[in-house]
């Protein structure tokens, strides 16, 4: 392709930046098509993949001390810029130049890293803009107002002229156009499109998010009607051509409030001892038609989005809980891995094929665990064909679990908060979110299902959609070291290439400490980000070469391709056309993905930070011992036991002068010598929740 050949003839050695005509001339490029090559350059730049001069001359960003990527930028005004290979980039507050979180900018290199720093770099240009419309509070004066974006990376708040205010009120919740972007020393402008309710309103504030993160309500009318046109039964000649496995004994194993069943197992122990284990996946692919108007707004939406009271479907309803899932004691159509396993947890045999399942219960994860865990008699009563199979299914989760522990695999053991919503949408309760062993056999199951199907296609030299996990930046990974010592732990190998087995052993020495939590988090932030990639590059965490997401097609679009090309090469589709077809749409499919991902996963933050101060505002001035899980130069972060976090302001820690000793990460008394650290239990008052702000305030109680 002539772009690859342009990068290439850019990054050489002796390539110094030229201008069109002259990059014309050393291609070989008639004169006649100056405005078609033109536009290539002009597309190549809006990419990011070269530079303009201002002298009208091009060059890669790398060979120019530039770099291209998106800025994640901090509520106090800096920002840095995420680049995906090598380290990030630090932008100073005086730097950001007009650019806003999530924007695509240019930066300038200005300092390389060295012996304890970061590269820093200051924004030339900004290539294409994220934020066109902000959700944020309306505060009014007389002539004018302000909107004060909810996102608090959004560090400028946004002029409203009065004529601009569209009906809005001071106080409301709304949805600002921008009309003007931000420059050094002036707010962007804009005009109020959409009134949300109320700020103190719970529903308007979840509607905020929702638009905040720019998520859809709806299904276009032609996808819904798509939708409405397919089938909800099986036809004969379907079920003929696939292998039926409805006389097998299959579950469904989920939670209580799952209604979109993509995945169903069934299990049998051989008699040589090994364990044959089917994985079936709902055959979505069967549905959904590449270039369809329903395939279109699943790759839009990338995946579902679960908000708590709400579901934001990748797919419609017809299919996400109808034709699609594997409803219990109905015929439905699967992707099937058939695979052996031995007692060491090894696949020793495989098979992936077309196939029809009948699911013969839909079991919660709840009933499973009282069944082998709790003895529960009557449901073991209830479901007596099948607990022998749950006992099988146990006892290959755990060797499985041996198996990635001993290579080096590692597991994140951080809670999650539990929110119980009333029928009206009321907060209830919050709690820790449990995960027993019913949770780690289905776990253990899709990894090594996803884990077989990768090397399978990874031997076929196919293209593919890998789920990647690349090694953490080694200054990441000594500046963790750095504070794990003041805390009295080490990381193996720090400083050179670290193995995960490092990262494992530092989680099973803090397990059941005051700081296991602490540790599982920095831990976990020092790692790169999970993403998808067209290339094979192997999973940290995971500790293996080949790593695929398939398991969960109704609600990831990467899935929904990859069952595309398995079964291309099932039924021998897969011939030249249709690989070049997937090596031309295949890298452009993991980025969107990845991007969607990270988009549902801060909506889906959002909504739990939100709830949980909508719940503490019932309980201001009650008090709770909490843990200290946060030392900043502006006071201590508390978490307590239903993981409700909360801020003591240093102003508000008036019994002496608190300084902040950043080197040991902790506060010390003036006068007392009185000292605060990472890990200490205190007992606090709640004196503050700001659902605006989504923040809690704490008061420490002597």
């Amino acid at each position: 392709m002539i772009k690859d050949e342009i990068l290439n003839f850019m990054r050489e050695k002796a390539y110094s930046p030229m201008t069109t005509e002259q990059l014309m001339k050393a291609f070989g490029i008639d004169i006649s098509q100056y405005s078609e090559f033109q536009s290539l350059l002009n597309e190549m730049e809006y990419n990011g993949d070269i530079i303009r001069t201002k002298k009208g001359k091009y060059g890669v960003p790398e060979r120019m001390d530039m770099a291209v990527g998106i800025i994640e930028c901090n509520k106090k005004g800096f920002g840095f810029l995420r680049v995906e290979d090598g380290e990030d980039i630090f932008i100073p507050a005086e730097d950001i130049n007009g650019a806003m979180n999530g924007d695509k900018v240019i930066v300038r290199i200005t300092r390389r890293a060295g012996e304890g720093t970061k590269r820093e770099g200051t924004v030339v240009n900004i290539l294409e803009r994220a934020n066109k419309e902000i959700v944020g509070t309306l505060d009014m004066s007389k002539n004018f107002g302000f909107v004060i974006p909810d996102d608090q990376r959004l560090t400028q708040d946004i002029y409203i002229a009065r004529e601009g205010m569209n009906g809005a009120k001071d106080g409301q919740k709304v949805v600002v156009r921008i009309t003007r972007w931000p420059e050094p020393r002036r707010n962007p402008e804009g005009v109020i499109v959409d009134i949300l309710g109320d700020r103190d309103d719970p529903e308007a504030n979840i509607l905020a998010i929702i638009k905040q993160h720019d998520l859809p309500q709806d299904f276009p009318n032609k996808v819904k009607k798509e939708a409405a046109a397919i089938e909800q039964s099986i036809s004969i000649e379907e079920i003929a051509r696939r292998k039926d496995l409805r006389g097998i004994k299959t579950v469904t194993i989920d939670g209580e409030d799952a209604k979109d069943l993509d995945d169903a197992v069934s299990i049998k122990k051989l008699a040589d001892g090994n364990y044959e284990l089917y994985v079936h996946i709902a055959d979505v692919s069967n549905y959904v038609k590449e270039g369809s108007a329903l395939d279109k707004e699943a790759y839009k939406r990338g995946c579902s989005v679960y908000l708590g009271d709400r579901v934001i479907p990748m797919l419609p309803r017809e299919l996400s809980n109808g034709i699609c899932s594997l409803n219990p004691k109905e015929d439905r159509l699967t992707l099937t891995v058939q695979m052996v396993i031995n007692k060491k947890g090894e696949v020793v045999f495989h098979d992936i094929f077309e196939s029809v399942i009948n699911s013969d219960e839909r079991m919660t994860y709840t009933n499973v665990y009282r069944i082998l865990e709790e003895n529960d008699e009557e449901l073991k009563k209830r479901y007596d064909y099948l607990v022998d199979d749950f006992q099988i299914m146990k006892e290959l989760a755990l060797i499985l679990m041996e198996k990635r522990k001993n290579r080096g695999s590692i597991d994140f053991d951080i809670p999650e908060a539990k929110i119980v919503l009333g029928e009206l949408g009321d907060i209830l309760d919050i709690g820790v979110r449990e995960r027993n062993i019913a949770h780690r056999i289905i776990e253990e199951f899709m990894l090594v299902c996803n884990e077989t199907v990768a090397e399978h296609m990874f031997w076929l030299n196919s293209p593919f959609i890998y789920r990647v996990h690349e090694e953490p930046n080694s200054s990441d990974i000594l500046e963790l070291n750095a504070f794990l010592h003041n805390l009295g732990y080490h990381i193996k190998g720090a400083g050179s290439q670290v193995h995960p087995r490092a990262i494992q052993e530092l989680l099973d020495s803090v397990k059941g400490k005051k700081e296991e939590k602490l540790v599982n988090t920095l831990a976990l932030r020092s790692m790169k980000r999970a993403r998808y990639s067209d290339q094979c590059l192997g999973h940290f965490s995971l500790a293996v070469k080949y790593y695929t997401h398939f398991t969960s097609p109704i609600r990831r679009y990467p899935d929904l391709t990859i069952h595309r090309i398995i079964k291309d090469s099932i039924n021998g589709r897969l011939d030249d056309e249709r690989m070049a077809h997937y090596n031309r749409i295949l890298a452009d499919i993991a980025e969107q993905s990845s991007v969607r991902e990270r988009v549902a996963e801060e909506a889906e933050r959002d909504v739990e930070e939100l709830r949980q101060v909508q719940y503490m505002t019932q309980h201001i001035g009650e008090q709770f011992e909490g843990i200290i899980s946060g030392v900043t130069s502006f006071g201590l972060f508390v978490e307590l036991d239903n993981l409700v976090e909360g801020l003591v302001h240093i102003n508000n820690m008036v019994d002496d002068y608190y300084h902040f000793d950043d080197k040991n990460h902790c506060l010390v008394g003036e006068h007392t010598n009185k000292v605060y650290r990472l890990g200490d239990v205190v007992k606090v008052e709640l004196v503050g929740a700001d659902v605006t702000r989504r923040e809690i305030d704490f008061l420490l109680v002597e």
